[in-house]
């Protein structure tokens, strides 16, 4: 997986890289079970300090994206499904962006064409309940 990197963004790099790695996650780029690489050899690919790789990580590991393992590094894993506060927390991410969305007058079309491409670019991912 390619990660790019803009400098003059307002988003932080920490960000940038833990959007970046949760989109490859989604679309399959990454897969599960894969090992990311070492907060140095990313930090020396990017051009970055290694304590933004490090935040990076260790937000994507709080949130369930990450698991480390000592001998292979930074995994990637499938977080929880979420629990009614993080879900509420999610629609209230999401009702800001439509709210932006309505006022810059985006058509509800183009809106829902958007949301169901983007959502058939993203792996099948099934629970192991459903299973």
């Amino acid at each position: 997986m390619l990660l790019e990197i803009n400098t003059r963004s307002e988003i932080p790099i920490y960000q940038q890289l833990s959007e970046q790695i949760i989109m490859g996650i989604a679309t399959g780029e990454l897969a599960l079970g894969e090992s990311l690489p070492t907060v140095r050899q990313l930090a020396d690919e990017l051009g970055v300090n290694t304590m933004t790789i490090s935040k990076s990580y260790n937000q994507l590991k709080e949130a369930g994206y990450l698991i480390t393992d000592r001998r292979k590094g930074s995994i990637v894993t499938m977080p929880d499904a979420y629990h009614e506060k993080e879900k509420n927390n999610f629609k209230k991410r999401l009702a800001q962006l439509l709210a932006e969305a309505k006022i810059h007058q985006l058509e509800v079309t183009e809106l829902t064409a958007f949301i169901d491409k983007t959502w058939s670019s993203f792996a099948d991912f099934k629970s192991e309940e459903s299973q």
